[in-house]
Parts: structure tokens; C-alpha cells; sequence
């Protein structure tokens, strides 16, 4: 089994009375998707925000291939592998969809902002933006504004957007969220391919379950801030105190 690239040790917040983390020990490994669930208020995305760098926890650690990252900010985190998605969204929403995608991909490659560049340098930035863009399926709007595109293609551009940064963890938090059911299949798609490279480690919170069956390797449920049950899928849907909780309902209601 190989060593983990991400590890929560007693990750806790509290906001005032309330703990809305409690002591959540985790440990995310290289080649597999796990998927955080949980009824709303579980801590979720307070979890996420946590290992991201939004959040400081009151106690407990973040440690990136044993590095401790608890007191990094979000853009240190970044620079050592923590990718977010749905937080770039309109990065620059006047420039065009490839020009965003060209300035990612500047900055992973140390280029900066620098105004003026050796042209052999640009044409390569801009060949490797282009690649994200057909990878994500955009190419065909890579001229359009930003801001012009749907919600659903916005979506695609984040996706593309923490490609180009060539995360080793990937987060997303719920990326269906308010998109159309035309949508949604596109991003679900581009998630699943990079399950293909077992280098990366990818974290979803999702509360979709036709999603979670498609994509989880992994199973993480928290509950009122707290790791009730972490195992293979099956297992975990299949426990009556998870169904309980919270998958019983869902699936009822799915």
C-alpha cells in the first residue's frame, strides 16, 4: 500500500460553542477517490475548507506527504500539491477561456506574470493551455470571454483551470451543484479520467448518490462533525448506522 499523501490528525474547529469538526483523523492515499458524505451541517465543507487552507483549525494537524501545512495559507498549500476546485471560478472573466488557462499554466510553470517573454516561450504556454482545453472539452469556446460561458461550461473552465496547476490532491466540493442534467455528465466524465492517473489523490463532497456509486473508491460519512464510518463502498451504505443517519434517506429520496 502505498504512503499516504494527505493526512488529518485530530483536525477539530470549534466557532464559539459549536464544534463543527471534532477530532477527524484521515489518511488519503495516492490512486484513490474518496468521497465525503454526510447529512447538511455534517462539516463537510467545513472539513474541506480545513484541509485547504480557508479554515484554521482550533487543534489538530494538516500534513501533505508528512509535511505539516496546518499554518499555510491557502496559495502555500497550492504550491505544495493541495488543489481546490470551484474556488477559481472567474479568474480573470473578461480575458478568454484559453487566456485563463494560459495563465495557469504560466504560473505552475514558474513564469510569473511577466509582461514581455520570448515569443518560442508564449507558444509554448499557449500549446500547453490548449491541451487542458481539450481535455476538459472547451477548445471550442477557448475565445470566448470568460464570463460569457454557461454555468456548466464555467464548471468544465475550473476543472481545467486546477488541471493546469497539476495538483497531487484534487478537491472538489459537490461540482454538480446547480447544474443542468445535460451538464453535470461532462465534469462527472473529467473526474472519472483522472482516476486514470494513480498519482493523484482525489477527495469529493458530494450528497449525490448515483454519483457517489459511479465514482467512490472510498467512503468517508460525517456526522455532526464527527467520522462515523470510513471503508469501501459497500460497506459503508451498507451499515445501518450510516443508513440511518443518512444514506437510508437519500437513497430513499434518490
Amino acid at each position: 500500500m502505498s504512503h499516504p499523501s494527505l493526512v488529518t490528525e485530530d483536525l477539530t474547529i470549534r466557532f464559539g460553542g459549536h464544534v463543527a469538526v471534532n477530532t477527524v483523523s484521515c489518511a488519503f492515499r495516492p490512486g484513490e477517490l474518496t468521497v465525503i458524505v454526510g447529512p447538511n451541517g455534517a462539516g463537510k465543507t467545513t472539513y474541506f475548507n480545513l484541509i485547504s487552507g480557508q479554515l484554521t483549525p482550533s487543534a489538530g494537524k494538516v500534513l501533505k506527504d508528512g509535511l505539516d501545512v496546518t499554518r499555510f495559507a491557502p496559495s502555500a498549500r497550492a504550491h505544495h500539491g493541495i488543489g481546490r476546485a470551484f474556488q477559481l471560478t472567474n479568474l480573470f472573466p473578461q480575458l478568454s477561456v484559453l487566456e485563463n488557462i494560459r495563465l495557469a499554466v504560466q504560473a505552475r510553470a514558474g513564469e510569473g506574470w511577466r509582461l514581455f517573454r520570448r515569443v518560442d516561450a508564449l507558444t509554448e504556454l499557449t500549446a500547453r493551455a490548449e491541451r487542458y482545453l481539450e481535455a476538459t472539452r472547451l477548445d471550442s469556446v477557448a475565445h470566448l470571454p470568460a464570463a460569457a460561458l454557461p454555468h456548466g461550461d464555467q464548471r468544465k473552465l475550473e476543472v481545467a483551470l486546477l488541471m493546469a496547476m497539476e495538483p497531487d490532491i484534487y478537491m472538489f466540493d459537490e461540482p454538480t451543484a446547480g447544474m443542468s442534467l445535460d451538464h453535470a455528465p461532462d465534469v462527472l466524465d473529467l473526474i472519472a479520467e483522472l482516476k486514470h492517473d494513480h498519482t493523484k489523490t482525489i477527495l469529493l463532497v458530494e450528497h449525490k448518490m448515483d454519483v457517489v456509486r459511479a465514482l467512490a473508491d472510498r467512503i468517508i460519512v460525517l456526522h455532526n462533525g464527527e467520522l462515523l464510518a470510513d471503508g469501501p463502498p459497500e460497506e459503508v451504505m451498507s451499515s445501518q448506522i450510516v443508513r440511518d443517519v443518512y444514506l437510508g434517506k437519500s437513497t430513499e429520496a434518490a
